[in-house]
């Protein structure tokens, strides 16, 4: 095994993605299933993400997500992938994560994001607007000062005030700049495309000032990784979630996830092929050994400490033997 993977933590975002014939609250029961599994192949952290008015994803309160997560397992670290702050009053997000940690001490990761809801309806469901992504760093200022107990407000957060709950921000746009100037780890994605993704990190790096939540930089790089007895099984997990990401792109929905046979017998138009068939390339997908050569190849030009796997797939026995495999090459401990 190779000793840069082996140094390597692994971890793994869950969307909650709904699946065609399944409801929602399957979808969420799928999540809590798959983070039992996580900790017992010896995955370090489990995520899960906040998306709102979305069908094909169930997952739309994370923090209420990750309390029963947390409460189906016992060692694995949980956390949100993210938080989207802009849509929350600080407060009340200190508060949440507050509880969660007192919940479950030493667990507990809060990852953070700066998007609003995608759509305008949505938006103004929410009470907010585009505009509102712009003050993610002076929001994220005052979540942490909740933690730390300097809000010039004179009130206290309960009981978030004192706990130490790690902080990641996401890394989107100008998200590499917020976390390095607020001396925060990062997460940055994706795959797809390592040289943004590189230009990020060095970024990142370069202007990191240490902070009471990080001394040194610390790098996430997320994206989607298949691993299966065959190059050809490794890319039909990749189908389901093409084929959505194509249909959102032409016709402004993002649906429920196919089974891979149903989108490879569809007759596309040609800009739905040309969406889907880019959604299928620049991923880590093979064999367990074409997958462990290409994570050393990016780990090594990152320098990351961690990758987070975001696959999301319809057939979730095929998706946990992914996992399984991409346990097995990375030498975790129950794998």
């Amino acid at each position: 095994m190779s000793s840069v993977i082996a140094a390597t933590r692994f971890s793994v975002l869950d969307r909650s993605r709904t699946r065609e014939g399944h409801d929602g609250a399957a979808a969420l029961r799928d999540t809590v299933g798959l983070a039992r599994d996580l900790e017992r192949l010896g995955y370090h952290r489990i995520w899960v993400s906040e998306h709102h008015g979305v069908p094909g994803v169930a997952g739309s309160a994370p923090t209420v997500l990750a309390a029963a997560v947390a409460a189906a397992t016992r060692s694995i670290r949980v956390g949100t992938g993210g938080v989207m702050l802009p849509n929350h009053q600080p407060l009340v997000v200190a508060e949440q994560f507050g509880v969660l940690d007192s919940l479950f001490p030493g667990r507990v990761d809060m990852g953070l994001g700066r998007s609003v809801g995608f759509t305008d309806g949505v938006r103004g469901a929410l009470g907010r607007n585009k505009d509102d992504a712009d003050d993610f760093a002076a929001q994220l200022d005052e979540l942490l000062g909740w933690f730390l107990g300097t809000s010039p407000t004179g009130v206290h957060a309960r009981p978030a005030e004192g706990r130490t709950v790690p902080p990641f921000v996401l890394a989107m746009g100008e998200g590499a700049t917020i976390a390095a100037r607020a001396g925060l780890p990062m997460v940055i994605g994706d795959l797809r495309n390592r040289e943004k993704m590189r230009r990020g990190i060095d970024h990142y790096r370069e202007t990191f000032r240490p902070s009471p939540w990080a001394r040194e930089p610390y790098v996430v790089i997320s994206g989607t990784i298949a691993v299966a007895d065959t190059p050809e099984n490794a890319r039909r997990l990749l189908v389901p979630e093409a084929w959505s990401m194509a249909y959102s792109r032409t016709h402004g929905t993002f649906p429920p996830l196919p089974p891979a046979e149903r989108v490879e017998s569809l007759r596309m138009t040609a800009r739905e092929r040309g969406f889907y068939e880019s959604g299928l390339t620049g991923h880590i997908a093979g064999t367990e050994d074409q997958v462990a050569h290409e994570l050393e190849t990016v780990i090594k030009e990152t320098g990351a400490q961690e990758v987070l796997v975001t696959t999301s797939t319809y057939d979730r026995d095929a998706l946990l033997d992914s996992y399984r495999g991409l346990a097995r090459l990375a030498g975790l401990t129950a794998a």
